[in-house]
């Protein structure tokens, strides 16, 4: 052999384990996923407004309307027939109507206790109709809560408005109350006020973990928000993942029936340590400015809009959400059943 001949470099190794036989077809791919997708888990947000004729575009999230009290329930019986598990009602008032304690949020007559009644009476138990007991639609100041005369939240003062809400939503026929204003304590009252109500069976999804995050920007355009400032006292700090288990603990001890993350794709860690710890259901609500990403993405063409779609939701099921909240879940239970 001459001093520039290279060696031979002898036998190949030859892989013997390979998994890529997992993945050579569609039939493959699909017999061995780990993690699947049900429509059943998928909960459909919906915003219904007062005092308009035609549903109103949320120009921040493409596909998404403020809907009447007929297009709401339109939307409701569509939820069904996809097979969607739930909805999760959001009322907007006229803005005359709007106060320092959101009295719209108590009134009997209010937006969100009609559209109860209108969805309730359109799909019935076929749909669990769930609502969210909040202040920060019904209030001028666009805050979760009563403020104090310094204008802060007053987190007790709030409980007494939140247990109010409970009982007026659970009488116009809510399944499940969903607690968002992230005050201490709230689920122990809203419990004993529905319980002394005799509102035994209502169901709570506790907001367990709700950060506050720049991603709920185009929920505001959606409810109308009157906020001035931000909620950086009672919504979560981001940079904390520990507090979160802490905060999971308490609902748990209160009474939380099924637990919630929000958002849920910046948080897929936090949420893999709440499903990790639960004893109930657990939740992931993917929010407004995680749907707006994709969507705003897709029309400059730069994602595939419905690859996008089920893998963000695929993401969030592996990550360990039994259930996840989506402005998509209409379409993407009809997805599921095209297989």
């Amino acid at each position: 052999m001459s001093g520039t001949e290279a060696p031979h470099p002898g036998p190949v190794a030859v892989p013997v384990v390979r998994p890529r036989r997992l993945r050579t077809t569609p039939a493959m791919r699909r017999m061995v996923a780990e993690t699947r997708l049900h429509p059943a888990e998928l909960i459909l947000p919906a915003f219904v407004r007062e005092g308009i004729d035609e549903p109103a575009p949320i120009s921040a999230m493409p596909g998404v309307v403020q809907h009447t009290r007929d297009s709401l329930k339109k939307a409701a019986a569509e939820a069904v027939a996809a097979g969607v598990g739930g909805i999760m009602l959001f009322g907007v008032p006229e803005e005359h109507k709007k106060d320092a304690v959101g009295s719209a949020g108590t009134d009997p007559d209010g937006i969100l206790q009609v559209a109860l009644r209108d969805v309730r009476a359109e799909v019935g138990d076929d749909l669990v109709v769930m609502s969210d007991v909040c202040l920060d639609e019904t209030t001028d100041h666009g805050h979760c809560g009563v403020l104090d005369a310094a204008g802060r939240v007053d987190n007790d003062a709030t409980l007494a408005r939140y247990a109010e809400m409970a009982v007026v939503q659970a009488d116009a026929g809510a399944h499940v109350l969903g607690p968002s204003g992230m005050m201490d304590g709230q689920i122990a009252v809203i419990r004993e006020a529905l319980d002394r109500a005799g509102h035994l069976d209502t169901g709570i999804l506790a907001y367990t973990v709700k950060y506050s995050s720049a991603f709920f920007g185009p929920f505001r355009e959606a409810i109308n928000s009157s906020l001035k400032g931000d909620r950086k006292t009672y919504q979560q700090d981001p940079p904390n993942g520990r507090e979160a288990l802490r905060e999971l603990a308490l609902d748990l001890a209160e009474g939380a029936d099924m637990v919630m993350v929000k958002p849920a794709g910046p948080y897929l860690d936090v949420l893999r340590r709440v499903a990790d710890e639960s004893d109930v259901p657990v939740a992931a609500y993917q929010i407004s400015g995680e749907y707006a990403m994709v969507e705003l993405a897709a029309e400059r063409g730069w994602v595939d809009r419905e690859a996008a779609m089920m893998e963000t939701l695929t993401g969030i099921r592996r990550a360990g959400a039994q259930m996840i909240l989506t402005y998509w879940a209409t379409e993407a239970a009809g997805r599921l059943a095209r297989g």
